[in-house]
């Protein structure tokens, strides 16, 4: 709002230091900025209110040091993170932008599911929550939205160059936007992979299905797997920002003319938009650690690990950086992958000896280290360090090939 609010100022008026909004560097700073002050000021307010409200979470004794001194502490804090990513997005970022408005509908549907997933435990007092089916249902709802815009939307395009050099040895370039489906392949020296090529053997009328299927597929993906992580004070909420400022380097060297050429990687038109997003989101999990961190003074539920997820699904797809998930997010891989493995090894095990037998203490993986016995702010600031190692590595195949 307040870039269409200053734009019209410099053109009606030449309003001195206006055009400072037209630099996606002022507006991302100070969507990151706003996005930390609303969390802090705003999380104060909603723990105090939730406390009132006797809006606790219940714990079950599983024999992990600390746990049981955590009952009765705040959820639904995912709240105070939806707020500190919305609004600033509401206030600096262009809303005609179809990947901010994507974004913008990913953040509120998921929100949504987990607001529901939380009401359901907290106030109808349902450990359970809401139905796995459900969840499911949703996430794919969403991935189907997501889906259908960036394969049919005409504004999801990719620029392709023609250098054409002229006599006196200038060289000028010509372009073209073109739809297309191709993606990231990380550490490939022609790194590039057009799902319509691959897939082509369905012919074009079916290859938008299994694109589609692919977008389901890795928006539930990673929903999950942070919804999985959320299991000890700040270790969603941190990884999450890791994940988030090294995707907020891609919109932006992808959304750059100069940038994307020096690199060599595909130039998205329209993409610098979400760099706005991406940095609100970072500050919103900042902010959020503030009262997350060990001890924490509340707890985000699903109405915050299912959007976090969610979000860094959807940017990575805009973003075409999806197939790097598995190194960017290894974190949560390696939390949903521990959770497969030691409930697959149980059942095999069980079916075969009559006595189910684990890999790990417990899952997913940080509780193995609780119970371990190793104090829960070491295991997030090392999982915290693993995270950053994963993004330094991520960002290191821009020239890695």
């Amino acid at each position: 709002m307040l870039y269409y609010l200053f734009d019209y100022l410099q053109r009606e008026f030449d309003l001195v230091g206006a055009g400072v909004f037209q630099y996606i560097s002022f507006r991302a700073g100070m969507a990151a900025v706003i996005s930390l002050l609303i969390t802090i000021a705003f999380g104060k307010r909603l723990i105090n209110f939730l406390r009132k409200k006797q809006v606790g979470e219940t714990v079950r004794d599983l024999g992990l040091q600390g746990q049981m001194e955590k009952k009765g502490t705040p959820t639904m804090g995912g709240l105070i993170i939806l707020a500190g990513i919305l609004v600033p997005v509401l206030l600096f970022a262009k809303l005609d932008n179809v990947y901010v408005v994507l974004l913008i509908v990913a953040t509120i549907w998921l929100g949504l599911i987990g607001f529901l997933d939380d009401y359901i435990k907290v106030f109808k007092k349902n450990k359970e929550g809401l139905a796995g089916r459900f969840k499911i249902v949703g996430q794919i709802g969403i991935g189907i939205i997501v889906g259908v815009t960036l394969y049919f939307h005409e504004d999801v395009v990719v620029r392709e160059y023609d250098q054409v050099v002229i006599e006196n040895n200038e060289v000028t370039r010509s372009y073209e936007d073109v739809k297309s489906t191709k993606t990231t392949v990380p550490f490939l020296k022609d790194n590039e992979l057009d799902y319509d090529s691959i897939l082509s053997f369905l012919g074009h009328d079916y290859t938008w299905v299994m694109y589609v299927l692919i977008v389901i597929l890795v928006v539930t993906a990673v929903s999950n797997g942070a919804n999985i992580t959320d299991g000890i004070d700040g270790l969603a909420a941190g990884t999450s920002a890791i994940i988030g400022l090294t995707l907020a380097i891609f919109a932006y060297l992808s959304g750059r003319v100069d940038f994307s050429d020096y690199l060599n990687i595909l130039h998205i038109p329209n993409l610098s938009e979400v760099v706005i997003f991406c940095t609100a989101f970072v500050g919103a999990c900042l902010g959020f650690l503030w009262y997350n961190s060990f001890p924490a003074q509340v707890f985000m539920g699903d109405t915050g690990s299912l959007s976090l997820g969610g979000i860094i699904a959807v940017v990575a797809l805009v973003v075409r950086k999806e197939l790097m998930i598995p190194l960017l997010c290894g974190i949560f891989l390696i939390e949903n992958l521990s959770v497969i493995i030691q409930v697959s090894w149980f059942k095999y095990t069980r079916k075969k000896y009559g006595e189910g037998r684990r890999v790990f203490l417990m899952s997913p993986l940080h509780h193995h280290y609780q119970k371990k016995n190793l104090h829960e702010s070491k295991i997030v600031t090392r999982f915290w360090i693993v995270g950053i190692l994963l993004a330094i590595l991520s960002l290191a195949t821009l020239k890695l090939r």
